[in-house]
């Protein structure tokens, strides 16, 4: 019995050690959380005589590979030329863009695999609301959380990949095909679900007594009636073609996904999906830096690529300490919590969503916690079944679209709330993760 009271001590000091680690990089921001992460298992190699688990290499190479093409694509110009397709749409139909806002930050995000295009797009939504006085909170908190469920729709994004590497050496491996037949329509259908709620939310503008007040003020009147566009910037002359070899190689990796027969074979095998997304993605930032002639100090200083750093360094550390932590307690987790996972298994969603809202990244947030649930017993198809769930950083609205789009949301009805937790993101990213991780749980067991 002591010996027993011993280990749980030794577990329940070890936990605590995971969650400050996670804490204190959350609260550091940046690399911080990976470096932080490293220390952490040292000190479960040092102090608790732990076996350091293996290091999420591969997740780490494929990040690399998909933010290195990502990042090429926005130096030749691609990003922002699909940033104009969408303002377009949603100028020709400006009294639909309660929809239309969110479905393109959605599509976009699903498209080149980063959230970090919206920044370019909600100035224009902003403008497109004013215009119409459809109230701007409506389209602005939707086209942020939208822009961020996207990623597990994205074959192009660092949490599907993610998951297909972390899956790989399971007995039952998820295909990328698999993945993406789960998440698309079910993160569609959250979003489609979220925007209706919307529609209604908050009074018009034009019977909004705060705003009518501000409107009031000749500065503020003059700040919401100028227009802001990104149609009068000119694009490189590579642009468009860009955007058509990014999504070449997107749908190459899908076309191999499909039909693993035309994979390479090496040594009687066929080369790993894990594998070949690397080279694919790598090859086609390749064809986009010939064609568009980029410069490689400016592709390692655009916002796509440090950010693809940065969550590089973070799931490296963390990533890391979480799966120690798991190996290392591997019989303990079983013994006193697989039966409940087992026979409940959405409650490990609602885990999923917690540890989420603390970490603002889907990527990080399932390198911590798929570990945690195939070793629960869970298998990857019931993990696919609840991956729209790894999407909470809306909870506490502090992840950087979030703050974009209450700064450039001209009439300030975009806001957080007197008492932290109402402000305009919560019900929209409350109504989309649940519609959505429903729907995946539903499709999930309708296909497997």
């Amino acid at each position: 019995m002591a010996n027993r009271d011993k280990i749980m001590w030794i577990f329940w000091i070890q936990f605590a050690l995971l969650l400050t680690a996670i804490l204190m990089g959350i609260r550091r921001g940046g690399v911080a959380l990976g470096m932080i992460g490293g220390l952490g298992v040292a000190v479960l190699c040092f102090v608790f005589r732990v076996a350091p688990a293996e290091p999420p290499i591969t997740v780490m190479l494929i990040i690399l590979a998909v933010v290195t093409a990502s990042a090429t694509l926005q130096v030749a110009g691609g990003l922002d030329f699909l940033v104009q397709q969408a303002e377009r749409l949603m100028r020709r139909h400006p009294q639909q863009i309660t929809f239309l806002a969110p479905l393109s930050t959605f599509l976009l995000t699903m498209c080149v695999g980063t959230g970090h295009a919206v920044y370019s797009l909600l100035p224009v939504i902003a403008d497109v609301s004013l215009k119409t006085r459809i109230r701007p909170e409506r389209p602005m908190a939707m086209a942020s959380v939208a822009s961020q469920m996207g990623i597990t729709a994205s074959p192009a994004a660092a949490a599907v990949t993610s998951l297909l590497a972390m899956t790989s050496h399971s007995g039952q491996p998820l295909t990328l095909w698999q993945i993406l037949m789960v998440t698309a329509p079910s993160g569609l259908l959250g979003v489609l679900a979220a925007a209706c709620w919307s529609l209604r939310r908050g009074v018009e503008l034009d019977r909004d007594p705060e705003f009518l007040a501000r409107m009031q003020d000749p500065d503020f009147r003059a700040s919401v009636e100028k227009s802001v566009t990104t149609l009068d910037k000119t694009l490189p002359a590579a642009a468009r073609q860009s955007v058509a070899l990014f999504f070449s190689g997107i749908l190459v990796i899908v076309l191999l996904a499909l039909f693993p027969q035309w994979l390479p074979v090496s040594q009687g095998k066929p080369v790993p999906m894990t594998t070949v997304v690397q080279f694919v993605m790598l090859a086609f930032g390749a064809f986009i830096l010939f064609r568009s002639n980029a410069k490689a100090a400016v592709i390692a200083r655009s916002e796509v690529f440090t950010a693809g750093m940065i969550a590089v360094v973070s799931i490296f550390g963390i990533a890391w300490m979480s799966d120690t932590f798991v190996k290392a307690n591997e019989p303990l987790l079983v013994a006193n919590i697989k039966a409940m996972v087992a026979y409940a298994p959405w409650t490990f969603a609602l885990a999923m969503f917690a540890v989420s809202a603390f970490v603002k990244s889907q990527a990080a947030t399932l390198t911590i916690m798929v570990p945690f649930g195939l070793a629960l017993g869970l298998s990857p198809h019931q993990l696919l079944a609840i991956m729209p769930s790894c999407y909470a950083y809306f909870f506490f609205a502090f992840y950087p679209s979030d703050l974009a789009a209450i700064n450039m949301d001209r009439s300030g009805t975009t806001r957080i709330g007197k008492y932290l937790l109402n402000h305009s993101f919560m019900m929209p990213g409350l109504i989309g993760v649940g519609v959505s991780t429903l729907a995946a749980y539903g499709l999930t067991h309708l296909y497997f």
